[in-house]
């Protein structure tokens, strides 16, 4: 029993950290409706700028955070701008074809900058685990579990109640009645991006502390479709539920199944789930559910 439990616990601090990179997808789509598959490599860039900053200039690690933050948005803004803009009105598939292209040139920048070396994150957090009584959970998992509720708590209350929040909702529900209004549907675009690109890089620094940094590792986001698409893709909070279901299942499956085939189901088990829902329930637990008559 004291296993399960502890590796439950394990599993919802994973999740917790599956959750806030799927942030990054769900902010993006819920305000454009453009799956960025590049968040891998957005998260893999924003990793490998903030071990820049923490190693070659030696700033400490709130600075290194800022200026992270700051590239992001930089980011965000520049890839809306010059590569998406021009395919406002062009299909959906289109744009996400794109998504696709721009992490495949993302990857090959990074590996022409950094080189493929594997390299170990400087340590940013504290390296004591959560002691809970009844299970452990290690620093690293502790820390990602915490930015993912934090960053949840900070988007949710941006989309609820500020000014902000709302155009984005509304250009979300309607473009042409969000013009009429007089917001900008192209600002909010550019928002979007921004915050997802933000987002994605808090996920990446977590992911360089717990593992390391490899040019590889925006892979993960891959994984993290199967979350979104549980959670529903324009769900901020199924995001962050989907992310917990998707851990423990991950980690269910390493202690129940693994051993009885031999190990690899705990690494496709969130790819069964992708396919389930997708059968089942194909808007996800919390997504809109769309009618469309032909």
């Amino acid at each position: 029993m004291e296993i399960l439990l502890q590796v439950i616990v394990t599993g919802l601090a994973t999740g917790g950290l599956y959750g806030l990179i799927a942030l990054g997808f769900v902010l993006i789509y819920k305000a454009t409706s453009v799956l960025n598959l590049a968040m891998g490599e957005f998260m893999t860039l924003g990793a490998f700028v903030c071990f820049t900053v923490l190693t070659q200039i030696k700033a400490p690690f709130y600075l290194a955070l800022i200026l992270t933050l700051v590239a992001a948005i930089l980011l965000g803004f520049i890839v809306e701008r010059l590569i998406l803009r021009p395919l406002i009105g062009e299909p959906i598939i289109s744009a996400i074809m794109v998504t696709i292209g721009l992490g495949v040139i993302l990857k090959g920048l990074i590996y022409m900058v950094w080189t493929p070396t594997f390299r170990n994150f400087p340590e940013i957090f504290p390296p004591k685990p959560l002691n809970l009584g009844f299970a452990v959970v290690p620093s690293g998992l502790w820390w990602g579990f915490f930015f993912a509720i934090i960053g949840m708590l900070i988007f949710l209350l941006i989309f609820k109640f500020s000014r902000t929040g709302v155009a984005m909702r509304a250009v979300a529900s309607d473009q042409q009645a969000a013009l009429s209004m007089g917001i900008s549907v192209r600002w909010v675009f550019a928002l979007a991006w921004c915050f997802g690109a933000m987002a994605s890089v808090i996920g990446g620094i977590v992911i360089g502390n717990i593992s390391g940094i490899s040019v590889y590792m925006g892979d993960i986001g891959l994984k993290v479709l199967a979350v979104i698409i549980l959670g529903g893709l324009d769900s901020i909070g199924g995001a962050i539920l989907g992310g917990f279901i998707i851990g423990i299942l991950e980690n269910l499956t390493g202690l129940y199944i693994d051993p009885l085939i031999g190990g690899g189901a705990k690494n496709v088990a969130p790819f069964f789930m992708l396919v389930f829902i997708l059968m089942i329930r194909p808007y996800g637990l919390f997504g809109k559910k769309i009618i469309e008559r032909v």
